[in-house]
């Protein structure tokens, strides 16, 4: 596994993944280390969750063995966090059932972030999420 940070433009943290649940764990440590690097502690928490739910859909709906976990400073308080996939399947947001264990993770997502998702690319796509930090 690397992590690296981009020197110029908008700091960035990428660390590539296998496509397994366990990963999710080191992407909420990414995700908290480019918080505090940011100065943006405030938005780690709700970054925590939002990254391990795109984790979490990766693992179940992709292919191949890896995942790409991407955290980025898009303004002075957003961060955009983000998870790549080779899968070209769009998620989408429908409500769950009341009595369904799954599919309540894009809700908890869009709930989260000012602004959500996918842009597909020729071998797959990235799934992403804004958080903004509020005063």
């Amino acid at each position: 596994m690397t992590t690296t940070s981009r020197p110029t433009g908008h700091p960035g943290y990428s660390e590539t993944l296998l496509r397994e649940p366990e990963s999710a764990a080191t992407a909420r440590r990414l995700v908290r280390a480019a918080c505090t690097a940011w100065g943006l502690e405030r938005l780690a928490q709700d970054g925590v969750l939002v990254v391990s739910e795109l984790v979490a859909n990766a693992v179940r709906h992709a292919r191949r063995e890896s995942i790409r976990v991407i955290v980025e400073r898009t303004a002075p308080c957003t961060v955009r966090v983000a998870v790549a996939d080779f899968s070209r399947t769009v998620p989408t947001l429908c409500p769950p059932k009341d009595d369904e264990e799954n599919g309540r993770g894009l809700l908890l997502v869009s709930a989260l972030a000012s602004d959500w998702g996918t842009d597909v690319r020729r071998w797959g796509k990235v799934v992403w999420a804004d958080l903004e930090e509020r005063e």
